[in-house]
């Protein structure tokens, strides 16, 4: 294997996981980010195992353990009657099924937790405050006194700078979604869920998915619904006409549900973004990744998942590659990860469809769900939560 000059555009989870996995197979990184300093906005994320695979084959098993609460099941509930229609097990028989942990935590401990090892990786070197529009990216490395990159990686997110250094990567598409994020104290949702699970009420083209955070202290509430196209922006606190049009989408709802929508603090909404199938590498030494290179809705929970497997494929492939042929690692990934993404892609569009399915077909989907068994339903998810990334 030989050792690279490593530059990642991006000091997100995607960009902080990726420096670690090239670190660790020995090439020297620089990651750049025009933030002064981080700050990961949001609330919950959950952790599917093939994502905690790689975060634990990066090192990070320990600090993942005393952080991450490990819901014991995901449950499916109707946003209208609140009747529990089924639910798929985590806890133990995750762990067993799938070989690594299925947990929820807070992103911006996330992005701590991945930093702290970022900084006390020699190979590391973290540029804060540093101007990444696309003009500006091909003379960073002389501006910050490093050698020339092998491999300039962007992992700077859906509206990415990176991107328009690809011809034939895709610009980035209003899904139709709009996602309301914000946090109750546990005291504060009622008896309406169990506060240790992931909860999930599907409603009328409507779905809340709801659970655990910060030791436990506060429950991650995430409301998505149809919205309009806000534009180029990504997180924004809602204003105080924005609530009345969440009720209204929300208005077939079982009162309880609607009472603690009523009743949130601020919310964030969150425009959801896809980015199309195109190119994600220009086969001159640029590689895009995560949301730069495919953002994708969180109807399967994948996006943070999807990046963090990418930068570790990524790595692997960059380090598998007998001799110099950077470019034709790249190629070899690229191809690779399409297929997965593709499939990711189709799961989450299956399942907005039937998290926001009306009538007849509504009714349909809760008697198949009730019919199958939870372990039936953990099947369907060998192929996402069972993946192993090239190498481990």
């Amino acid at each position: 294997m030989s050792a690279h000059n490593i530059m990642i555009i991006g000091a997100g989870i995607a960009g902080l996981a990726t420096a670690l996995a090239f670190a660790r197979n020995g090439h020297e990184v620089d990651i750049v980010d025009q933030a002064h300093a981080l700050s990961e906005v949001g609330a919950g994320l959950q952790i599917s195992p093939n994502a905690s695979r790689v975060l634990i084959a990066l090192g990070l098993g320990k600090a993942l353990a005393q952080t991450m609460i490990c819901p014991q099941e995901i449950t499916l509930v109707s946003g209208l009657s609140l009747r529990r229609i089924t639910h798929v097990p985590c806890g133990a028989f995750a762990a067993a099924r799938w070989g690594a942990p299925y947990g929820v935590m807070h992103r911006a401990d996330l992005q701590a937790m991945l930093l702290d090892a970022v900084k006390a990786e020699p190979r590391c070197r973290l540029h804060l405050g540093h101007r990444t529009e696309a003009a500006a990216i091909s003379s960073l490395h002389q501006r910050l006194g490093r050698p020339a990159p092998a491999l300039i990686v962007g992992a700077d997110g859906v509206w990415s700078q990176t991107r328009r250094l690809v011809p034939g990567a895709m610009p980035p598409r209003f899904s139709g979604q709009v996602a309301w994020r914000f946090k109750m104290p546990v005291d504060g949702v009622g008896a309406i869920l169990n506060t240790g699970n992931v909860t999930a009420f599907l409603g009328t083209q409507t779905h809340l998915v709801a659970y655990p955070i910060d030791s436990s202290t506060a429950i991650n509430m995430v409301a998505i619904a149809r919205g309009a196209d806000p534009g180029q922006t990504w997180a924004e606190r809602e204003n105080p006409t924005d609530r009345a049009s969440l009720l209204d989408a929300f208005r077939d709802a079982h009162p309880d549900l609607l009472s603690i929508l009523r009743r949130a603090p601020q919310m964030t909404w969150w425009p959801l973004f896809e980015v199309p199938d195109g190119r994600w590498s220009n086969d001159a030494g640029t590689v895009l990744i995560g949301d730069a290179a495919h953002a994708m809705t969180p109807f399967a929970a994948q996006g943070a998942a999807m990046a963090i497997e990418d930068g570790y494929e990524l790595a692997q492939a960059v380090s598998d590659t007998a001799g110099n042929s950077v470019a034709r690692a790249v190629s070899e990934f690229e191809i690779r990860r399409r297929i997965r993404i593709g499939r990711a892609r189709k799961r989450a569009a299956f399942n907005r469809f039937a998290y926001h399915a009306r009538g007849p077909v509504r009714l349909g989907r809760d008697l198949m769900l009730a019919l199958r068994s939870p372990e039936s339903l953990a099947s369907d998810l060998d192929w996402l939560y069972g993946y192993r990334a090239t190498g481990l």
